[in-house]
C-alpha cells in the first residue's frame, strides 16, 4: 500500500482545492499533527466566506480537540483579526483561507503563539510528523500512541466576541482620533471584511457605503476586491465619496481609490505611510522593507526622502524576517499587503486603511494630492513565459539569457531596470521591466521573453499576466 502524498507548505501555508487536493481528511489529520509538535493545550480558529471553509474548519478543529486541545472557534474574521487574537491571547491559531484567489481554493494558515506565521523550522516538524504518523496507511493517525480519553478529549467551542474585539483593536489604532465627515466606499470582496471593515469604520464616525458585501460562499474575490478595483473606482465616482478602499478574501491586503477614481496601490501607500512615520519620529530604523518588485519610482522617492529601503524576496514571509532583523516598523508589497509593525504582526488591510485615511485627515489634504506628491510610478510591464520541467532549475546557467539581461540594464542605467525571477508556484519564468514610457518596458520585456522562450521554453508562447 502507498503512503499518503507528502504534506508541503508553501509561501502562505497549505493550499489546494477544496475537497480534492485539499480534503478534509487531510485538514483532520493536520490538525492532530499539529498539536502534537506545537503542544498547544488551546487553539484558534477562524476562517473565510468560501462554502468549503466551514468544512475544512470544523475537520482542522476535530484533529485538534482529538488530540486534547480546547480549540475557540472565532468564525468568519480577516486573517489578521486571528493573528492579533493569537498574539493577545498567545495561543497559536489556524486560519482557514486561500486569500485572493478563486473560491474553488481554499487553504489553512497557521500562526504560532504570538500571532507571527510559523517559522521554517515548525513547518520542517510539522511535515516530518506527517510522514512518521501517516507513513504506514490511514489507520495509523495515532501513531500508535493511545488516543486521549474522556474528560481528557479537547473541546470545540464558540467565541463570539472574536470580531467586536478586533473591531475595538481597529478603532483604537487611530489613538483617540476620529473620521467624522468623511465618505468612504468599501469593497469587501464578499469575503471575511464584510464582518468589520464597515463596523471599523463607522465606529470613527465615517460615512461607509459598501460594495462587495454580500458574500454566498461562492462569489468570494469574483470580479471585485484587491485584484478587480474597476467597480470600486466607478462606485467612489459615482457616490462623489472621498477614498475607496478594496480588500481581498481574507482582508490581509488594502488597495486605495483616490476621488477621481485612480487606484493608489501599496507602493504609493508605503510611500505616503514611510514620510508620515519619519515626520512622526515612528520609522524605526529609518528605512522600509520592500520586495524586488517594488517598482523604482518608490525607491527614488525614498532616496529623495532620505528614508533607506530593504529589498527582499517575494512573499510577506521575507519582509517581515528583513524588519524583525532590522528593527523596522513598516513594510509591505506592491499588492498592498502592508505591515505595520508596531500595530500587527501581519499584514492587516482594514488596519491599512484606517491609518490612510486618518493621514487624510490629519493631513487636511485629498487622497489624489497626497498620492501625487508621494512618488512617481516608472511604467512597468509583466510577462511569463512558461518553460520546460527542467528549465526553472537551469535559468541561473542560461549564459545567454543573463548576457542580454546585462545588455539592457546597461541600456536603461539610472532610468529603469528589469526583473527575471523563477515563480515559486507554476512552471514559468516571470520577467518584468520599467522604463521612463510604457512603451520601453513592453519592448524591453518583449526582447528578454523571446531570450528566455528560446534558451528554456516548452513550445508555448508568453503572456502578460491576466
Amino acid at each position: 500500500m502507498t503512503g499518503p502524498a507528502p504534506l508541503r507548505f508553501g509561501t502562505d501555508g497549505v493550499r489546494g482545492v477544496a475537497n480534492a487536493e485539499l480534503t478534509p481528511e487531510l485538514a483532520l489529520a493536520l490538525g492532530r499533527v499539529v498539536a502534537r509538535v506545537l503542544g498547544a493545550t488551546r487553539f484558534l480558529t477562524g476562517r473565510d466566506t468560501r462554502r468549503s471553509s466551514p468544512l475544512l474548519q470544523a475537520a482542522l478543529a476535530a484533529g485538534l480537540a482529538a488530540e486534547g486541545v480546547a480549540v475557540s472557534d472565532a468564525g468568519v474574521i480577516p486573517t489578521p483579526g486571528l493573528a492579533w487574537l493569537s498574539a493577545r491571547e498567545a495561543v497559536p491559531a489556524a486560519m482557514i483561507s486561500a486569500s485572493h484567489n478563486p473560491f474553488p481554493d481554499n487553504g489553512i494558515k497557521i500562526f504560532s503563539a504570538g500571532g507571527a506565521k510559523l517559522g521554517t523550522r515548525a513547518e520542517a516538524a510539522i511535515e516530518a510528523e506527517w510522514s512518521s504518523v501517516l507513513g504506514e496507511g490511514p489507520h495509523s493517525l495515532t501513531g500508535g500512541r493511545r488516543p486521549p480519553e474522556g474528560a481528557a478529549v479537547g473541546s470545540i467551542e464558540e467565541d463570539r466576541e472574536a470580531v467586536s474585539a478586533y473591531v475595538e483593536h481597529l478603532a483604537a489604532s487611530l489613538e483617540g482620533r476620529r473620521l467624522d465627515g468623511l465618505s468612504v466606499v468599501v469593497d469587501c470582496a464578499h469575503g471575511a471584511a464584510t464582518a468589520v471593515a464597515p463596523a471599523a469604520l463607522r465606529s470613527l464616525g465615517a460615512e461607509v457605503s459598501v460594495i462587495a458585501g454580500a458574500p454566498d460562499g461562492t462569489n468570494i474575490n469574483a470580479g471585485c476586491g484587491s485584484t478587480h478595483p474597476q467597480q470600486l473606482r466607478e462606485a467612489v465616482v459615482g457616490l462623489g465619496a472621498d477614498a475607496g478602499l478594496a480588500f481581498d478574501g481574507d482582508a490581509d491586503r488594502c488597495l486605495a481609490v483616490d476621488h477621481t477614481g485612480a487606484l493608489v496601490d501599496g507602493d504609493h501607500l508605503l510611500a505616503l505611510f514611510a514620510v508620515d512615520q519619519r515626520d512622526r519620529g515612528r520609522l524605526d530604523g529609518g528605512a522600509v522593507a520592500v520586495t524586488v518588485m517594488s517598482n523604482l519610482g518608490f525607491r527614488l522617492a525614498m532616496e529623495r526622502a532620505g528614508i533607506g529601503v530593504e529589498v527582499t524576496g517575494v512573499g510577506d514571509r521575507h519582509v517581515l524576517e528583513a524588519m524583525e532583523a532590522k528593527g523596522l516598523a513598516l513594510g509591505g508589497e506592491q499588492s498592498g499587503h502592508i505591515i505595520f509593525r508596531r500595530l500587527a504582526t501581519t499584514g492587516d488591510g482594514i488596519l491599512t486603511g484606517l491609518q490612510l485615511l486618518d493621514l487624510m485627515v490629519r493631513r487636511g489634504e485629498r487622497l489624489a494630492t497626497l498620492a501625487g506628491g508621494a512618488m512617481t510610478r516608472l511604467p512597468q510591464h509583466l510577462a511569463n513565459v512558461a518553460v520546460a520541467p527542467s528549465g526553472l532549475a537551469h535559468l541561473s546557467e542560461a549564459e545567454a539569457v543573463w548576457a542580454e539581461v546585462a545588455a539592457v540594464e546597461a541600456e536603461l542605467g539610472a532610468t529603469g531596470r528589469v526583473l527575471l525571477r523563477p515563480s515559486g508556484t507554476e512552471p514559468v519564468v516571470r520577467v518584468m521591466a520599467e522604463a521612463p514610457s510604457h512603451d520601453l518596458a513592453v519592448a524591453v520585456v518583449s526582447r528578454l521573453c523571446q531570450v528566455v522562450h528560446q534558451e528554456l521554453g516548452n513550445g508555448s508562447t508568453w503572456a502578460q499576466p491576466g
